[in-house]
């Protein structure tokens, strides 16, 4: 065995300062530097110093939190809601200078597209972002449209776009003629489409495409197709593009795309007369296996209607699962997984972080904030509009 003192020459990799939330990568949703010093998680006075900060900026700030954040960022929020809710919400606020979106990037993105010039979105985390959003560029949504084009099917095609996606892939459907759907709304916004054209290009997640289309709309499972970007062409044939009614992105939710057939069974095994209710960015056979299928609403107003006694099983993200569990004690709530399953990049956003934030707008200093360029906005807006228009 031999040693040595000389340091060995290891440098670390863009991955891996992308995961550790340094660096950036300008074509991601994650993984850039934090520029200011934040508060050690162990500051006992760091609820205090989150309420002063806040009491400070009154009117000035209004604080958004979605669904999936964590309990400590939660209790600051003046409201909490879905991506598309919190942006609604910051836009009918035109007194408030600052938005402080606790959530990820492309729901920042979406609040900055809808509120004034006046008005100034922060992100307490920048590398708080979307791993579904990730999973369709620019770029590779471009080379996809030259693919559909080349099969003389593009002049046919509407693109539909999740509100999971990227401020630069809501600019692509409204060039495009399209529109962008929640998981609330993808049955309209579906509808629409083809009324339009003979096909929907359906951005970024496969299984909400899938699910609505199938379970909602009749199609067969035959009838969608998916568009692979890494692979040549998409993986798929000009004769394959031709036939299908719905061309699925190979996208989907890395909290949502855990869930498996066996955790249904599992748990219907371990609970009697237990009630599965997912979220229809599962996949097609859990949500098939499932007894209720809806958004976060949805599955929020669910549990609230739910008799005392009842048993449920809830495939979501679980930090809002453990809320709805200690919020409803009268019912039985579980997590429909073993294996405790976060949103990692929702999870980024914690009481240090926010704390930093606050404290910056309280002394006049904006940091992290999200700013959409004009060419972008105005055709992310176009698309978010005509989603705003659905009967």
């Amino acid at each position: 065995m031999t040693t040595t003192s000389e340091p060995l020459d290891v440098q670390p990799t863009p991955l891996a300062l992308l995961l550790l939330g340094r660096e950036s990568d300008p074509r991601s949703e994650r993984g850039v530097d934090c520029p200011g010093d934040l508060p050690a998680p162990s500051d006992p006075d760091l609820v205090e110093r989150a309420r002063a900060a806040k009491a400070k900026l009154g009117e000035k700030v209004f604080v958004l939190g979605h669904h999936y954040q964590r309990d400590e960022v939660i209790q600051f929020a003046d409201v909490t809601g879905d991506s598309f809710k919190l942006a609604r919400d910051a836009a009918a606020r035109p007194e408030a200078e600052y938005i402080v979106f606790c959530g990820v990037h492309f729901m920042a993105e979406s609040a900055d597209i809808l509120t004034s010039d006046a008005q100034q979105v922060v992100l307490p985390d920048l590398a708080a972002g979307c791993s579904m959003a990730d999973m369709a560029t620019a770029e590779q949504v471009a080379e996809c449209w030259d693919v559909l084009t080349e099969a003389g099917v593009a002049g046919v095609t509407v693109p539909v776009s999740y509100m999971n996606s990227s401020a630069d892939i809501k600019a692509f459907t409204g060039r495009h003629g399209g529109t962008i759907c929640t998981s609330s709304n993808a049955k309209r916004a579906l509808e629409w489409a083809f009324e339009q054209g003979e096909k929907v290009l359906f951005l970024p997640d496969q299984h909400l495409g899938r699910n609505t289309a199938v379970r909602e709309m009749g199609f067969s499972l035959e009838d969608c197709i998916v568009y692979n970007p890494h692979k040549p062409n998409g993986g798929v044939t000009a004769e394959q593009l031709r036939d299908a009614k719905m061309i699925l992105w190979r996208g989907h939710c890395s909290v949502h795309g855990r869930f498996s057939l066996e955790s249904v069974e599992d748990v219907r095994a371990r609970i009697p007369g237990v009630n599965v209710l997912v979220h229809p960015e599962c996949k097609h056979e859990v949500v098939s296996a499932a007894d209720h299928v809806g958004s976060t609403e949805y599955i929020i107003k669910a549990l609230e209607a739910a008799p005392a006694g009842s048993s449920w099983a809830i495939g979501t993200e679980l930090n809002l699962v453990r809320r709805l569990a200690k919020a409803h004690q009268d019912k039985q709530i579980v997590f429909l997984d073993k294996t405790v399953c976060f949103c990692s990049t929702m999870n980024r956003i914690d009481l240090p972080h926010l704390v930093w934030a606050l404290e910056s707008l309280a002394d006049g200093k904006v940091v992290n904030r999200i700013q959409v360029d004009r060419e972008t906005e105005h055709f992310a807006k176009l698309a978010l509009e005509r989603m705003l228009a659905l009967p």
